[in-house]
């Protein structure tokens, strides 16, 4: 589980082994959301609404970057 970026003492974070659609985790505080990196949409969880314009302001700017991290980590058959 690799950290990818912290932005604000918000950690991003891609797990091996995981799921579709890609994703990435983010963490702050007792905080954690899962993003879907394509739409930047909310998959599962809850974040406070300033640390999450922050995460998806930079996720916009970093897509490629993210879904080849997801694709490394998760390679489908």
């Amino acid at each position: 589980m690799p950290t990818v970026k912290t932005i604000d003492n918000v950690k991003i974070d891609i797990y091996s082994r995981d799921h579709p659609p890609p994703h990435f985790h983010a963490q702050f505080a007792e905080y954690e959301e899962l993003i879907v990196i394509e739409t930047l949409e909310c998959y599962a969880g809850k974040m406070p609404k300033v640390q999450r314009k922050k995460v998806t302001d930079w996720a916009a700017d970093n897509k490629k970057f993210l879904l080849d991290i997801f694709n490394k980590l998760n390679p489908r058959p």
